[in-house]
C-alpha cells in the first residue's frame, strides 16, 4: 500500500513545529471508519546507538487477532531526539514499511501519542493524516495534560486533560499495572478509540496490536 506525499520531511525543527500546528486542524476527530476486518499495529525501535530506525508494522485479522502480515524496515534516523517531533523521526521508515503491505487495514493503532502531544499531532496523528486512516496512539507515558488515577480493574478509566480540552484517556488496561495513555489519532472518536483498545487486550497491559509490533520491533537481527 502507498500513500501520495503529504509534505518533505527534511525540516529544521522549527519548521516542523509550524508544520505541526498547521496540521493538526486537518485532524478529524469523530468516526470516520469502514468496517474493521484487519488492524495494523505500529511500533519504532532504533538500533545502533539510534543511528538505524527499526519500524515495524502487524496486521491482524478481526475478530481472533490472528496476524496476516508483518513488515519490518530500517533506514538511517532522520532526525535527531526533540522532545514533541518524534513523528519527523519515527514516521517516514514506518510509511515505508506499511509501503511493502499486501493488505490494508481499516485501523491502525500506534505505540505513541494521538492528539494527546502539545500540539495536537502525536505519531499516530501524523501517521494517520498521511496513510488517510483510522489511527489511535497507546502509549506507555504521558506527554502532556493532566488526570486522576483510573480506577483498579481492568477497563476503568479517567480523562486526560490539557487546558481545559480531553485530549485522551487513562486506561488501567490490566489490574494491578500502570495505565496506557489513549488518544484518537485520527478518523476516531475518543470513545471509539477506547472501545477499540479494550477490545484487542489479551493478558498482558498493551493491546495485542501494539504488543506484537513492539516485540518484533524490538527483536534485533530479524
Amino acid at each position: 500500500m502507498t500513500s501520495p506525499p503529504l509534505h518533505d520531511w527534511n525540516l529544521a525543527p522549527r519548521q516542523a513545529i509550524a508544520l505541526q500546528k498547521r496540521l493538526a486542524g486537518r485532524v478529524e476527530r469523530e468516526d470516520r471508519l469502514a468496517v474493521v476486518r484487519h488492524i495494523a499495529g505500529v511500533d519504532i525501535g532504533f538500533e545502533q546507538d539510534g543511528e538505524i530506525t527499526r519500524a515495524a508494522v502487524v496486521v491482524l485479522a478481526w475478530p481472533g487477532l490472528a496476524v496476516v502480515e508483518q513488515s519490518v524496515h530500517r533506514e538511517p534516523t532522520r532526525m535527531p531526539y526533540v522532545p514533541g517531533l518524534l513523528s519527523f523521526r519515527e514516521v517516514p521508515a514506518t510509511l515505508a514499511a506499511f509501503e511493502t503491505l499486501a493488505v490494508r487495514p481499516e485501523l491502525v493503532m500506534v505505540d505513541g501519542q494521538g492528539i494527546a502531544h502539545p500540539r495536537r499531532l502525536g505519531v499516530a496523528s501524523h501517521l494517520g493524516l498521511w496513510l488517510d486512516l483510522p489511527t489511535i496512539g497507546v502509549a506507555k507515558s504521558r506527554l502532556c495534560g493532566r488526570h486522576k488515577e483510573p480506577g483498579p480493574e481492568r477497563g476503568d478509566w479517567t480523562p486526560l486533560v490539557d487546558g481545559g480540552e480531553t485530549i485522551g484517556a487513562v486506561l488501567r488496561s490490566r489490574s494491578g499495572v500502570k495505565p496506557v495513555y489513549v488518544s484518537p489519532g485520527h478518523r476516531i472518536s475518543l470513545a471509539t478509540s477506547l472501545d477499540w483498545v479494550v477490545r484487542c487486550l489479551g493478558r498482558t497491559k498493551l493491546p495485542e496490536p501494539t504488543r506484537l509490533a513492539d516485540r518484533l520491533a524490538s527483536r534485533r537481527g530479524k
